[in-house]
């Protein structure tokens, strides 16, 4: 099973980039993995820029994937919890996970509904970039709890 996260936006930013490689990295001893940044043009009117991001997001989706979509309304799990929604997925020999982090205006319904989970990391709203580490850094401790390694302290 691979493992990917597409996000619009910018490139990782200079200040995280060095950590989020180094967990990316991390992960691909587990699972295949990769980033799709997807670079896109700038909208004055926010539901036009949520259109096309969404849009965009939608076309690099199969409809074999197992789509998790990062929202702050959504559920909230523990690393275990993850680390048991990913064990599981990959019992069900789905071919990739894909996890959304949508633009600074979020991302249309029609995204949601594709969506197999919503999952909120906080009810607090982090910074894009932050919101990359985070994940990284929970894929990762997800990977270890899997594998029964001791990064993951309980």
């Amino acid at each position: 099973m691979k493992i990917t996260i597409i996000t619009a936006g910018k490139a990782h930013d200079a200040d995280m980039k060095a950590s989020i490689e180094d967990f990316s990295r991390r992960i691909e001893k587990y699972f295949p993995f990769n980033w799709q940044v997807l670079s896109t043009k700038q909208y004055n009117v926010a539901a036009d820029q949520k259109k096309y991001e969404s849009g965009i997001m939608l076309t690099q989706i199969t409809k074999d994937d197992f789509v998790i979509l990062l929202d702050e309304r959504g559920k909230q799990f523990t690393s275990i919890e993850v680390a048991d929604l990913i064990q599981q997925t990959a019992n069900a020999s789905k071919k990739r996970i894909v996890l959304i982090i949508g633009g600074a205006y979020g991302v249309e319904q029609s995204v949601f509904d594709r969506a197999n989970i919503v999952w909120s990391l906080s009810k607090l709203v982090f910074p894009h970039m932050l919101v990359r580490l985070i994940l990284a850094e929970q894929l990762y401790r997800a990977c270890t709890i899997i594998r029964n390694e001791k990064y993951h302290h309980i």
